[in-house]
């Protein structure tokens, strides 16, 4: 049996989709399951608006697919998402040549408590409590495109304290509660794997921690390279002994000690002035810091606004040497995957899913990330300015 013959899709699919979902679900054990993947991606690519399991079905016109046979295969076919992904992401790195991995929050609102990881959460961006879902995207960012490949679903002790209730969604053993940056580390231990490209660094928008000290150590520890957008209250210390512009001693003992990175940044003996912006005539700062707890240098850098008399936004990044242009030009991958997060959520079905367990929130999840890639590595739609001079987001 040839791999095209594992699955048969409605005669107007592309047949660029069947050459797609061979590479990323040929893996699954099932003929069946393997025919699905592909009807279900199809349905996803076709439906405009709310894309419901009965739309899905619907928008594929064949009889011998019903909304019950799409809801079997996403919430109660025993296939693993994982493999799918791993292959999905191969597939981005071999079509979009990335140059940074990336992740992304979706708060998925939700009604009632049954949908699996349901809880009560505040929405920064709305400033909102809100009753939701919250997923953590992990994305491959390239100068062309911003590809989410795999996906952690935040469960609290509600969930995973309650056996009954564990059960009922299949949650399964061994999952315990976990800060949402823990799940950022998991991702970095599968980068980290002989099966992608080394020395991408990760790219991330961690402002609205008080302390990325437990994120920053656990990519260190990795030997993970990164770039991390920080609060402006970050505890740091100088560590600049050698470049400062005065001897160290002459900077405030409570630098050489502890402070935060507004002040670090703040302090003319701190503070390195690189190439300045065009653009308003910004400049970027940085300076060599430690971050408590943290073995190491890194670089604390921000872009300032000498009309405002004030920073934009401050980035921690471990690549003390690479080139201050070379360290902006991968800021606004952080960014590009929050906006493609967005486009997720409401053009490709994430707020749609009706399924409450957690295999089928993970196949929908996987299923909606390889509609997205294949519709982005199709027509490069999605576009990242590289070239962005400011720091900001």
């Amino acid at each position: 049996m040839s791999s095209h013959e594992s699955f048969r899709l409605p005669a107007a699919a592309d047949r660029g989709l069947v050459a797609f979902v061979d590479e990323v679900f040929g893996g699954l054990p099932r003929v069946d399951q393997r025919r699905w993947a592909g009807v279900y991606l199809d349905g996803l690519l076709r439906v405009r608006g709310k894309k419901t399991i009965q739309r899905l079905a619907e928008a594929v016109r064949s009889p011998s697919v019903t909304p019950h046979a799409l809801r079997q295969f996403i919430n109660s076919s025993p296939w693993d998402f994982r493999p799918a992904r791993r292959a999905l992401a191969r597939a981005a790195v071999a079509a979009a040549r990335p140059l940074a991995w990336t992740t992304a929050l979706s708060v998925i609102p939700k009604r009632g408590d049954h949908s699996v990881g349901v809880h009560r959460r505040f929405d920064p961006e709305t400033g909102r409590t809100v009753n939701c879902q919250l997923g953590i995207g992990l994305y491959l960012a390239s100068a062309e495109s911003c590809l989410p490949v795999d996906w952690r679903l935040a469960l609290d002790e509600s969930w995973l304290a309650d056996e009954h209730r564990k059960r009922r969604v299949r949650i399964p053993d061994g999952i315990g509660p976990r800060p949402e940056w823990a799940h950022v580390l998991d991702f970095a231990a599968l980068a980290a794997t002989r099966e992608f490209p080394a020395g991408m660094p990760f790219v991330l928008d961690l402002h609205t921690l008080p302390d990325v000290g437990p994120v920053v150590r656990g990519l260190v520890d990795l030997g993970q390279d990164f770039l991390v957008q920080v609060a402006p209250t970050q505890p740091v210390a100088s560590a600049a002994a050698g470049h400062a512009p005065r001897a160290p001693m002459l900077l405030p003992r409570r630098a050489r000690e502890r402070t935060t990175a507004r002040e670090f940044l703040s302090h003319g003996y701190a503070r390195q002035p690189h190439i300045g912006a065009a653009d308003g005539g910004h400049v970027v700062y940085s300076g060599l810091v430690h971050v408590p707890g943290v073995r190491g240098t890194l670089r604390l850098l921000t872009d300032w606004c000498p009309r405002r008399g004030a920073p934009t936004c401050y980035w921690l990044t471990s690549m003390v040497h690479r080139r201050v242009g070379e360290l902006r030009a991968l800021v606004p991958h952080a960014s590009a995957a929050r906006r493609v997060a967005r486009v997720l959520e409401h053009d490709y079905g994430v707020l749609d899913f009706e399924g409450r367990s957690f295999p089928g929130w993970h196949h929908h999840m996987t299923m909606v990330s390889a509609a997205y890639a294949f519709r982005s590595l199709a027509t490069s739609t999605e576009m990242v300015d590289s070239t962005a001079l400011r720091l900001a987001p």
